[in-house]
């Protein structure tokens, strides 16, 4: 019910948009439209049967709520106590002691401990990292002719680069990509979230025993103090936010470049050039940037529910009429990353990583061509990821590995 005497609309009050349906993964840009036709900056959706939420599809009115921490902070803890344990966006979602997931004192803290141990990732080791991971990859399939680029290229090369990049060995890294897969295919969410944090547990307890040159050892020696559930919650966050939008990342942007000609020729656009469209146009995290206003709020001439979803589609807003075609359309204008206290704190190392798996995959395999037409493809469904199925390729056999 909205507020005695107000003669703004409740968002509940409205017919929710379902993100989750195949419908919508299939065209998502002609359900913003829709949305934005029919409700303005705020569209009601749900992420999950029964699940509602707030959807900020309005590029000026996304900027400001998630500048706003006081009044739209991070945390879930109060939506999530009404919310069945075998929910399947729930280990999305809940509340964790990491910085994406919390507000003030605690979100500062957590947050510091994620910047700092990730800042000190040097971004020009990243190019002959990659080619260490790039290399054997491409060895498994170049003498087929034929691949998927997800399976067999673009996940393989993201993961390989997390394990990496926090110092965890392939068992334990095998225990985390199981439990991760478990968690977004939805049917077993509760058990391979359990899965993923035990596997976490262990790769802290291998740090205290190992530390080395990593992301886990530097969060280990923080001056913030982690305790040892904290820790496994910034990792979490790291995997969490790393593979799913990475490996899209490098996926989707390889589609871009091997159907649209102007990544093709002596006058072509670049790597980079071809990044900085998706980023802006169809974003790989196509809604996030999670928020849980503790009253009753007024936003614009609607108003949002207390202790609910407040969700920031990236890719509508990123599209917003308002903006588009004006001086906000800069590369660096997106929302891709997110904005505000909870951006993105890596977001140049997976520039990087994305850039240069593109790159030496080209660089191995330049005469690429997709297996089936575009439109043939089929893209995921779920509410926050924009991710293809499959991405089939077809080239010439390379009878000697790289």
């Amino acid at each position: 019910m909205q507020p005695a005497g107000d003669a703004c609309p409740h968002i509940l009050d409205r017919i929710p948009v379902p993100l989750y349906a195949p419908e919508f993964a299939a065209d998502p840009h002609t359900f913003y439209t829709a949305m934005r036709e029919k409700f303005g900056s705020l569209a009601p959706v749900e992420l999950s049967p029964g699940i509602t939420a707030s959807l900020v599809i309005g590029y000026r009115t996304a900027v400001a709520i998630n500048n706003d921490p006081e009044r739209f902070p991070a945390d879930p803890r109060a939506w999530e106590q009404d919310i069945p344990a075998d929910c399947p966006i729930l280990p999305m979602l809940q509340y964790r002691p990491n910085a994406l997931r919390s507000a003030g004192s605690e979100h500062a803290r957590y947050r510091r401990a994620s910047v700092d141990s990730i800042d000190a990732i040097n971004l020009y080791q990243v190019d002959g990292l990659i080619e260490e991971i790039v290399v054997p990859q491409v060895n498994t399939f170049c003498v087929d002719g034929e691949a998927d680029l997800i399976s067999q290229y673009a996940f393989p090369v993201t993961f390989a680069y997390l394990n990496a990049m926090v110092g965890c060995p392939a068992d334990i890294g095998q225990q985390v990509a199981r439990g991760m897969a478990m968690m977004f295919e939805g049917d077993q969410a509760e058990a391979g979230n359990a899965l993923f944090v035990a596997a976490l547990g262990e790769l802290v307890a291998l740090k205290k025993r190992e530390p080395g040159e990593d992301v886990t050892t530097r969060l280990l020696v923080h001056a913030a103090e982690l305790t040892d559930e904290e820790l496994v919650h910034q990792l979490v966050t790291i995997y969490g936010a790393g593979i799913e939008p990475l490996t899209n990342l490098i996926a989707n942007t390889l589609l871009l470049m091997l159907t649209d000609e102007r990544f093709s020729g002596a006058a072509a656009l670049t790597t980079r050039d071809a990044l900085n469209e998706l980023l802006f146009t169809d974003p790989p995290l196509a809604n996030f940037g999670i928020t849980y206003p503790a009253q009753p709020i007024l936003v614009e001439t609607t108003w949002l529910p207390a202790n609910q979803p407040v969700v920031t589609s990236m890719a509508a807003c990123n599209n917003d009429p308002e903006i588009v075609g004006r001086h906000f359309t800069g590369n660096n204008a997106h929302l891709a990353w997110g904005t505000g206290p909870h951006a993105c704190p890596a977001q140049d190392v997976a520039y990087s990583v994305a850039q240069h798996a593109i790159d030496q995959l080209f660089d191995r395999l330049p005469e690429l061509r997709l297996g089936r037409p575009a439109d043939q493809l089929e893209w995921r469904p779920g509410p926050f990821h924009r991710s293809l199925a499959s991405l089939p390729v077809v080239f010439p056999p390379v009878r000697r590995p790289f």
